[in-house]
């Protein structure tokens, strides 16, 4: 039986290796997959492209319009006093913020009256434009209150001061709330995700348009024997792949690694148990490599939109919340977080450990049920 599988592993890693154009989808895609997302798939927003319309032009607008610049989030690419001006550069989306204030600005502070600021913002992008709001008010409040701790001052002098409520934030395991560190190690599991299922989809249905199929029938090799032999060679270049992106992530990206490196390992062990069943079930099923592709990409999409990764799966309809629960990604992804940034451990991520375990073995017997030593 070992001599079986030991021919067998040595004909799928020649196989793999013998074209040069594979050792760089294997190895250098990640990287370049790692480098490209770790940096584009981010939530911060910062030098927003804004456009002042200060009608006002007083000290107290410009000192407003400094505080939104000093903040890091806003970057004034230009004044203008036209209202024509506003609109073009909105429509060529040339900016993604205005500011702006109406004459008499300044004389309201003054005089206690509410002053109006306008923050327009371009709406195309749901996200970025809720976040600069989100920024425009805390930049603005803290500006209000300011003058209005100044005003009581003057009015009442240090002894006519009122008691105040003073809001200390915290974030626990991602300190300086960088989305980075949220999203790397998600991009860890999704190209993990993607190279294991192409590879092993590939597997079985290669074997049939090659023709070496027949010669596979008549070996006294047995099922199991086969797809050991053509899962385990996947397996350690998924491991492979693993160690390699993760050695990235920290040093490159220097996301924290904080939990126990062996409960990574047994949970990616897991993980490509269950993509790699994944892919050799969808192998079994295919005729043709294209029918391999077209369907890993049917379901690799999917398991990439509900698995968490970019949207909340709370928001989610209750229907599609119970689908979630079929998909490796959405467990793997709360084990990897949770080893990374967490520092938790089996008593907490036991859960998730056990998903996997099951759904992994179960497509596993099933890959396995629907594989025969026929050409059908």
């Amino acid at each position: 039986m070992w001599e079986r599988i030991k021919h067998m592993l040595i004909k799928e890693f020649i196989q793999i290796f013998r074209d040069p154009r594979m050792k760089g989808v294997i190895f250098l895609m990640p990287i370049v997959q790692l480098l490209v997302f770790g940096y584009a798939v981010t939530t911060d927003v910062k030098n927003v492209a804004t456009l002042v319309h200060d009608l006002d032009n007083s000290v107290a607008s410009r000192e407003l319009v400094s505080r939104f610049v000093k903040s890091g989030y806003f970057s004034v690419v230009e004044y203008t006093d036209s209202e024509d001006r506003v609109r073009e550069l909105m429509d060529r989306g040339k900016v993604g913020a205005v500011l702006r204030m109406s004459k008499g600005f300044e004389d309201d502070l003054r005089a206690g009256r509410t002053s109006q600021l306008q923050v327009i913002v371009d709406g195309t992008d749901s996200n970025t434009a809720g976040i600069v709001l989100n920024y425009s008010s805390r930049i603005a409040g803290q500006f209000s209150t300011e003058l209005l701790t100044q005003r009581i001052l003057r009015s009442s002098g240090p002894l006519g001061q009122t008691g105040r409520v003073v809001v200390e934030t915290r974030a626990w395991f991602n300190e300086n709330l960088e989305s980075r560190n949220f999203y790397v190690p998600g991009v860890i599991a999704i190209i993990v995700m993607l190279i294991t299922l192409m590879l092993t989809s590939m597997a079985v249905v290669r074997e049939k348009e090659i023709g070496t199929m027949e010669q596979i029938m008549v070996t006294p090799i047995t099922s199991a024997e086969f797809i050991l032999g053509k899962t385990v060679p996947f397996a350690l270049i998924g491991f492979a792949d693993v160690i390699l992106i993760t050695l990235i992530g920290v040093f490159w990206f220097e996301v924290p690694i904080r939990g126990n490196l062996a409960v990574l390992f047994v949970a990616t062990a897991l993980y490509l148990l269950t993509t790699l069943s994944i892919g050799l079930f969808i192998s079994t099923v295919s005729q043709t490599q294209q029918q391999a592709m077209m369907s890993t990409f049917f379901f690799y999409l999917p398991a990439v939109l509900l698995s968490g990764f970019m949207f909340p799966i709370a928001n989610m309809p209750p229907l599609v919340q119970w689908l979630t629960y079929l998909n490796p990604l959405r467990y793997f992804l709360v084990i990897i977080r949770g080893i990374f940034l967490k520092g938790v451990g089996p008593s907490i991520l036991w859960p998730q450990l056990l998903a996997l375990a099951v759904m992994g073995f179960l497509t596993l017997w099933l890959a396995a049920k629907r594989f025969h030593k026929t050409l059908a």
